[in-house]
């Protein structure tokens, strides 16, 4: 794992030192890309000010209520169909083709339905993210061996208990697989919704900052995203390797 460590700092460390040559030697023009170490201290700044703490703490609190709600409709919603045979043969081909569908076209309607503010964002991000973390309860369902669910039968486990204490535990890397990509989802919808029709988050901030080309303020936000983003992915995945290892020595 210390190898493999090694090489992801690499990957990473490696493109953005080029970058930050090539932006101090001039090959790029600091208007068009900031050097990384610039992005680093604006945000430094930022942070410092706290002059963007009211959007940070919106966007963040949109993302998490969109990811939250999207983890536990996709959980509860892919143990129903994965149950219900019929209703898994008429939605799988919705589920295969669902990222094609342009869920930002939806954005009027849900102003409609739940007014201006916070709550159509958030339903963005829940819409965009919910279908990963169905599509990977169904998968991780369909590999829990047969020899569980007869021994939950003969325990007599209702159908919930089954669920919750047989079923989703055995398939919890699978769902650890939706549950990532549910982050990134969220983050972009959350984001991109704000960037496109709300008067406040960070996506707001960064759509005002490039429409007046602050890089000094534009760079540094979106840098802040992915920071944070990565940060929650990595503890995520650190978490599913754990719970990966702790089933192996199990075994």
């Amino acid at each position: 794992m210390s190898k493999v460590a090694l090489y992801r700092g690499l990957a990473v460390a490696i493109p953005v030192a080029l970058i930050e040559l090539a932006c101090r030697v001039g090959w790029i023009n600091p208007m068009t890309l900031p050097p990384p170490s610039g992005m680093v201290i604006g945000l430094w700044v930022i942070l410092k000010s706290g002059r963007f703490e009211t959007a940070i703490l919106e966007t963040l609190r949109n993302v998490l209520l969109a990811f939250a709600g999207s983890v536990v409709a996709g959980v509860a919603f892919g143990a129903l169909i994965h149950r219900v045979a019929l209703a898994r043969r008429l939605l799988e081909p919705l589920f295969s083709t669902y990222y094609a569908i342009p869920i930002y076209a939806f954005y009027p309607l849900l102003i409609v339905l739940f007014g201006l503010g916070d709550r159509p964002e958030i339903m963005i991000g829940f819409m965009l993210a919910v279908v990963s973390v169905i599509a990977a309860t169904v998968v991780g369902l369909d590999s829990v061996p047969q020899v569980l669910v007869k021994t939950a039968r003969v325990l007599r486990l209702g159908p919930v208990r089954t669920a919750w204490q047989v079923a989703l535990p055995h398939a919890a890397p699978h769902l650890f697989t939706g549950v990532k990509l549910a982050v990134a989802y969220s983050f972009i919808g959350v984001i991109g919704a704000e960037f496109i029709m709300s008067q406040s988050g960070l996506g707001y901030e960064i759509r005002f900052a490039f429409d007046n080309l602050d890089n000094s303020v534009m760079y540094p936000l979106i840098l802040l995203i992915l920071v944070v983003a990565v940060a929650v992915n990595v503890t995520l995945d650190a978490w599913d390797r754990a719970l990966r290892v702790r089933r192996g020595q199990g075994a």
